[in-house]
C-alpha cells in the first residue's frame, strides 16, 4: 500500500452545490433562494429569537436567579488539603500560602470563607 494508492471510500466525499453556474445546472439564477422575499436578499434571514413580530419565548418568560455574591468569595477544601498546610494552625492565610484557596476568599464574621467538605476526623487545629 502507498499513499498514492489511498482513496476515501465510495460515496463518503459529496461534492458541494455550484450555485450560479447556467440554468442546465438546476442551480442558476436564482441558486436555490426562490423569487423575492428577506431570505432571498443578501445578508437576508431574522435574527436568533425572532419569531415574526409574536413576543418572543425569552420575552415571555419571567426573569430569574441571582449571581451570589457569598458563593463568589467562599471555597471548599478537602480534609486531605489541610495535610499539606505548613505549621499547627489552619487558618484562611495559611490557606492561601500554601495554594488550596485563591487569593480573593476572604475572611467575614459570618462566615469564615472556607469550609471542609469530607466527613471524618480532623487532627488539626482551625482557626476561623
Amino acid at each position: 500500500m502507498r499513499l498514492n494508492t489511498l482513496s476515501p471510500a465510495e460515496g463518503s466525499k459529496k461534492a458541494g452545490k455550484r450555485l450560479g453556474r447556467g440554468i442546465g445546472s438546476g442551480l442558476g439564477k436564482t441558486g436555490g433562494r426562490g423569487h423575492k422575499g428577506q431570505k432571498s436578499r443578501s445578508g437576508g434571514g431574522v435574527r436568533r429569537g425572532f419569531e415574526g413580530g409574536q413576543m418572543p419565548l425569552y420575552r415571555r418568560l419571567p426573569k430569574f436567579g441571582f449571581t451570589s455574591r457569598k458563593a463568589a468569595i467562599t471555597a471548599e477544601i478537602r480534609l486531605s488539603d489541610l495535610a499539606k498546610v505548613e505549621g499547627g494552625v489552619v487558618d484562611l492565610n495559611t490557606l492561601k500560602a500554601a495554594n488550596i484557596i485563591g487569593i480573593q476568599i476572604e475572611f467575614r464574621e459570618s462566615d469564615p470563607g472556607w469550609r471542609s467538605n469530607d466527613s471524618g476526623n480532623c487532627s488539626w487545629p482551625a482557626c476561623y
